[in-house]
């Protein structure tokens, strides 16, 4: 049986007494000395979120998703769903396994524990016109629903999920891991698909949005031209959702909708990522060059602020930051 389920932690217990293992684990881990909850209020889920790991998941991949998940389970208490399918072609089982985890950590004071649980359902294709009900059980209820869609291997595979696209307050992918398709697909609510790519770039479009917001808006589209963005390789996805961005803000400051925005490679020698706005007056122009790895970045401008260079430190989001920009803005 081929998958990422027997990479990630736990302990395995029958997919039809999972509520109950909880009960016996934390039991056991009181009876150990080890951290557990103390109170109902020790284990204040705010959320349900459902991690599905898709055919592209490697298993490093799959461990490294999980820790974000846990690092973003420390500040928004959860109950957590990873959902591992087998193969298209493994036929060697047709029922759902089922592994527990949980682990409690100290708050903001001594007194102050959190809990978190998680539950892994490892699913042949037999078995998938079960899921939805195995996932409703370990939910949970009355409480907000987020999807979290990883490494799927094609869009197509998402029809067999309206459910969970249906009934989450957010959907959540990750351009940067999707395959190409992605873009053109048919959600069934897209006004709630949030992409990981656009909310890494939160410090990025504060920098520049914080400088740009001291012209009027006016005088941003006044003769402009053209947006471009040069990017290296490892930050497409970053770029594309920065231009997406830029265009969308300067549209609604007046620009012309047919306004060329366009993509290209950064040259030799040139920062990973850079963004410009071009301008029919040569005297005109705004451009910041950024290294988010290395966590630099400068404007050059020539606008309602006169002639300015300025240096400002930006980085991109860490992986559990950006899921909750992702999940809540």
């Amino acid at each position: 049986m081929s998958t990422v389920f027997s990479s990630l932690p736990g302990l395995e217990v029958p997919a039809d007494a999972i509520n109950k293992s909880f009960a016996d684990m934390w039991t056991s881990a009181a009876a150990d000395g080890r951290p557990s909850p103390t109170g109902d209020d020790a284990k204040a889920t705010q959320i349900n979120l459902v991690l599905h790991l898709g055919f592209g998941t490697t298993h490093d991949d799959a461990v490294a998703q999980f820790q974000t998940t846990i690092n973003f389970s420390r500040r928004y208490p959860c109950r957590v769903v990873v959902l591992c399918p087998y193969s298209l072609d493994d036929n060697s089982t047709n029922r759902i396994r089922a592994k527990i985890y949980g682990e409690c950590h100290l708050g903001k004071t001594k007194g102050d524990t959190r809990c978190c649980e998680f539950v892994m359902l490892a699913y042949p294709m037999s078995a998938r016109r079960y899921l939805e009900s195995q996932v409703s059980i370990c939910l949970s209820t009355d409480l907000p629903l987020y999807y979290w869609v990883h490494r799927f291997a094609s869009s197509r595979r998402l029809n067999d999920y309206q459910y969970l696209l249906v009934k989450s307050e957010r959907v959540i992918l990750d351009s940067a891991v999707m395959p190409e398709g992605f873009g053109d697909y048919a959600w069934p609510r897209p006004e709630a698909v949030r992409d990981l790519a656009h909310a890494r770039t939160l410090p990025i479009r504060q920098s520049i949005g914080q400088f740009l917001s001291a012209c009027p808006p006016a005088g941003l589209v006044d003769g402009i031209s053209a947006i471009r963005i040069a990017r290296a390789p490892q930050y497409a996805a970053e770029a594309a959702a920065l231009l997406k961005w830029a265009r969308d803000r300067l549209i609604a400051c007046g620009m012309d909708k047919n306004t060329p925005a366009e993509l290209t490679s950064s040259a030799d020698g040139e920062p990973p990522l850079s963004l410009n706005f071009e301008y029919k007056t040569p005297s005109r122009h705004f451009r910041w060059r950024g290294d988010p790895h290395a966590g630099t970045s400068g404007i050059d401008s020539m606008l309602c602020h006169g002639p300015m260079q300025v240096s400002v430190p930006v980085s991109l989001l860490t992986p559990e930051a950006a899921l909750g920009e992702a999940m809540f803005f």
